[in-house]
């Protein structure tokens, strides 16, 4: 059994703590690492790196974690004998933090957004290709139960002629006027990397492309519907970042998207994401871990009268996908064969050229907002 040191950057904030640290990380250390393909063990060892000390120490004395440097400039840090470099920054600050550590020689790996604009992300891009780095980008989202059911049934053929998608995402978060906000008040400044579109369409860019196909075109509309906010700290604050977005996306083969993005509805449907995908021979809705489908031959034949109250129950017509597998922590399933790719290489072809493809469909959809038109979305060329 080896280990492999990985630097964790900007590890105390919410998603670095929860879903990389004690979800993955720690999960894998107490299961005994990750298995490689001759059987052998290789186990993770965190460092902890970020600016505020305080939440450093309080960090790994919560989750006896031994190593823990403050260290914003990564000077100290990039020196040691890790193997791979994480980033869990704030968007803004991302794309420095990568260059320095492609340029000290580590194997990077990221959350998304790879960067705030496209130029950014193809500079970063091009400098990890041009390494020896091996470099992926997290696509949690493709290991969801619900939507690993859906691949599923893409892969059988079951809709036949795919013709149309619906994503319905969002959920209200308090303004922290009443009630304490349950999103950091950074989502809400644009100058800080907030905004619903920054924080979700890197995420729709990938999810549409692996399931149904690369998105040619995007029309998207941005809102920021609660102009005022109150911080952690008490203090209100001007939102300067949209908390919403609707965006009509043209997909390969003919495929329409229709996306709902946002933080001010209050949630009438069985899970905070659902994707709805409509084709020739059936249907399907699918949430974070649940799956129903309608085949052509149960679909009901109803009939439009406004006059007369509707005695059907439309739910009834629908049948759940069962769990006949087991389902791991989707982040943890990408970190496991991110350090199987570095350690073995085993194949992982979501590196920094899928995370700029998100940047692009971000960037042609603020324009698109901006300009109030179609905007095209070509063949990435790095």
């Amino acid at each position: 059994m080896e280990e492999i040191g990985i630097v964790m950057n900007g590890v105390t904030g919410r998603m670095g703590t929860n879903q990389h640290l004690i979800r993955s990380i720690l999960a894998l250390r107490e299961e005994g690492g990750v298995e490689l393909s001759n059987g052998e063990r290789v186990v993770p060892d965190p460092l902890l790196v970020g600016r505020n000390e305080r939440k450093l120490r309080e960090l790994s004395e919560e989750h006896d974690v031994d190593r823990w440097i403050a260290d914003p400039d990564l000077e100290t840090c990039l020196d040691g004998d890790d193997a791979i470099y994480f980033d869990s920054q704030v968007t803004p600050r991302r794309p420095e933090s990568l260059l320095k550590a492609i340029d000290a020689g580590k194997d990077v790996y990221c959350e998304k957004p790879l960067a705030m604009d496209l130029d950014t992300a193809l500079e970063v891009t091009r400098a990890a290709e041009q390494s020896d780095s091996k470099h992926g980008i997290v696509q949690d989202k493709l290991w969801l139960p619900g939507l690993m059911k859906l691949k599923r049934l893409i892969d059988q053929g079951f809709f036949g002629e795919i013709l149309s998608v619906r994503v319905e995402f969002g959920y209200w978060v308090f303004t922290g006027h009443i009630q304490q906000a349950q999103r950091p008040s950074w989502n809400y400044r644009a100058e800080d990397g907030g905004g619903i579109i920054d924080d979700m369409f890197s995420h729709w860019s990938y999810v549409l492309e692996n399931l149904f196909g690369r998105v040619e075109s995007v029309m998207c509309l941005g809102k920021t519907h609660v102009p005022r906010r109150v911080d952690g700290t008490g203090e209100e604050y001007e939102a300067t970042a949209e908390d919403a977005a609707y965006a009509i996306m043209e997909l390969e083969d003919d495929i329409v998207a229709q996306l709902n993005s946002s933080w001010t509805v209050r949630v009438n449907r069985d899970d905070l994401l659902e994707i709805q995908v409509d084709g020739t021979d059936g249907s399907a809705v699918a949430g974070l871990r649940d799956c129903k489908t309608q085949h052509h031959a149960n679909t009901p034949k109803p009939e439009w009268n406004p006059d007369t109250p509707t005695e059907h129950d439309f739910y009834d017509d629908w049948t759940s996908v069962p769990n006949n597998q087991t389902f791991e922590n989707a982040f943890k399933r990408q970190w496991e064969m991110y350090i199987r790719h570095v350690v073995e290489d085993e194949p992982f072809p979501w590196d920094f050229r899928a995370g700029a493809k998100g940047v692009q469909l971000t960037e042609a959809s603020h324009q698109s907002w901006k300009e109030g038109r179609r905007v095209s979305v070509d063949e990435l060329t790095i």
